[in-house]
């Protein structure tokens, strides 16, 4: 799923399939994919004063959702162990 780079202290991107009505957030600690959002609450979502309150409000606890990713955590200092693609 694409999703849109948004600014914001703690979501880095959101994207939106409406042939599924899912809604995938990606937090800076993992990307999360929430079932069944109608489109107007994406909407809503994207045009809202602050992300975080909306999402606090509105998505986290209405909706289904599981961890599609987890993203890794880098510690400065340490070598990277992964290889490049």
């Amino acid at each position: 799923m694409t999703r849109t780079p948004v600014q914001s202290s703690n979501i880095v991107s959101i994207g939106y399939n409406p042939d599924t009505a899912e809604l995938e957030i990606e937090f800076s600690s993992g990307v999360y994919r929430y079932a069944d959002v109608p489109a107007d609450q994406h909407r809503q979502f994207m045009v809202s004063e602050s992300l975080g309150r909306h999402f606090a409000a509105h998505i986290k606890k209405q909706f289904a959702c599981k961890r599609v990713e987890l993203l890794p955590v880098f510690v400065a200092g340490e070598p990277c162990h992964e290889e490049a693609p």
